[in-house]
């Protein structure tokens, strides 16, 4: 052995395994790989329930206050152009929370959930679509 030989050090040549990605709720990834043994639809499902209930939290948050709000005109006051701009964003979450309550609100509604869920899919892919087509004619 020469003294090249000995002055090197080993050097850890073997490659460390990546770290898994964090778990996100909203993607049917994140459920497939931690339930192997579950069919693909299950994974998405619960996805898709995690995503649209987060959602669902979003626009609701953004309804709070309103009361006051509408109430402004029967106490006497008159809305500004403030009070009208958040009412439009108000009036906009409840139109999109809206698909939610009708399935609370009328009997045998439950019936048509699966329609509801395929729509609201095809209204995500289609969000994705778009953006995914905005970010392509920026670059």
């Amino acid at each position: 052995m020469g003294s090249s030989e000995l002055s090197k050090t080993p050097t850890d040549a073997t490659p460390r395994p990546a770290e898994p990605p964090a778990f996100d709720p909203n993607q049917t990834i994140s459920y497939q790989s931690r339930m192997k043994r579950a069919p693909r639809w299950f994974g998405s499902f619960l996805a898709s329930n995690s995503r649209e209930k987060n959602r669902m939290r979003e626009e609701l948050g953004k309804i709070k206050g309103a009361i006051p709000l509408l109430m402004k005109p029967r106490n006497g006051s008159k809305w500004t152009a403030q009070d009208r701009q958040e009412l439009r964003v108000m009036l906009r979450s409840a139109s999109a929370v809206y698909p939610y309550l009708i399935i609370w609100a009328l009997p045998g509604s439950i019936l048509i959930l699966p329609f509801l869920a395929c729509h609201l899919d095809a209204r995500r892919k289609n969000r994705e679509r778009k953006a995914a087509g905005s970010e392509n004619k920026l670059h």
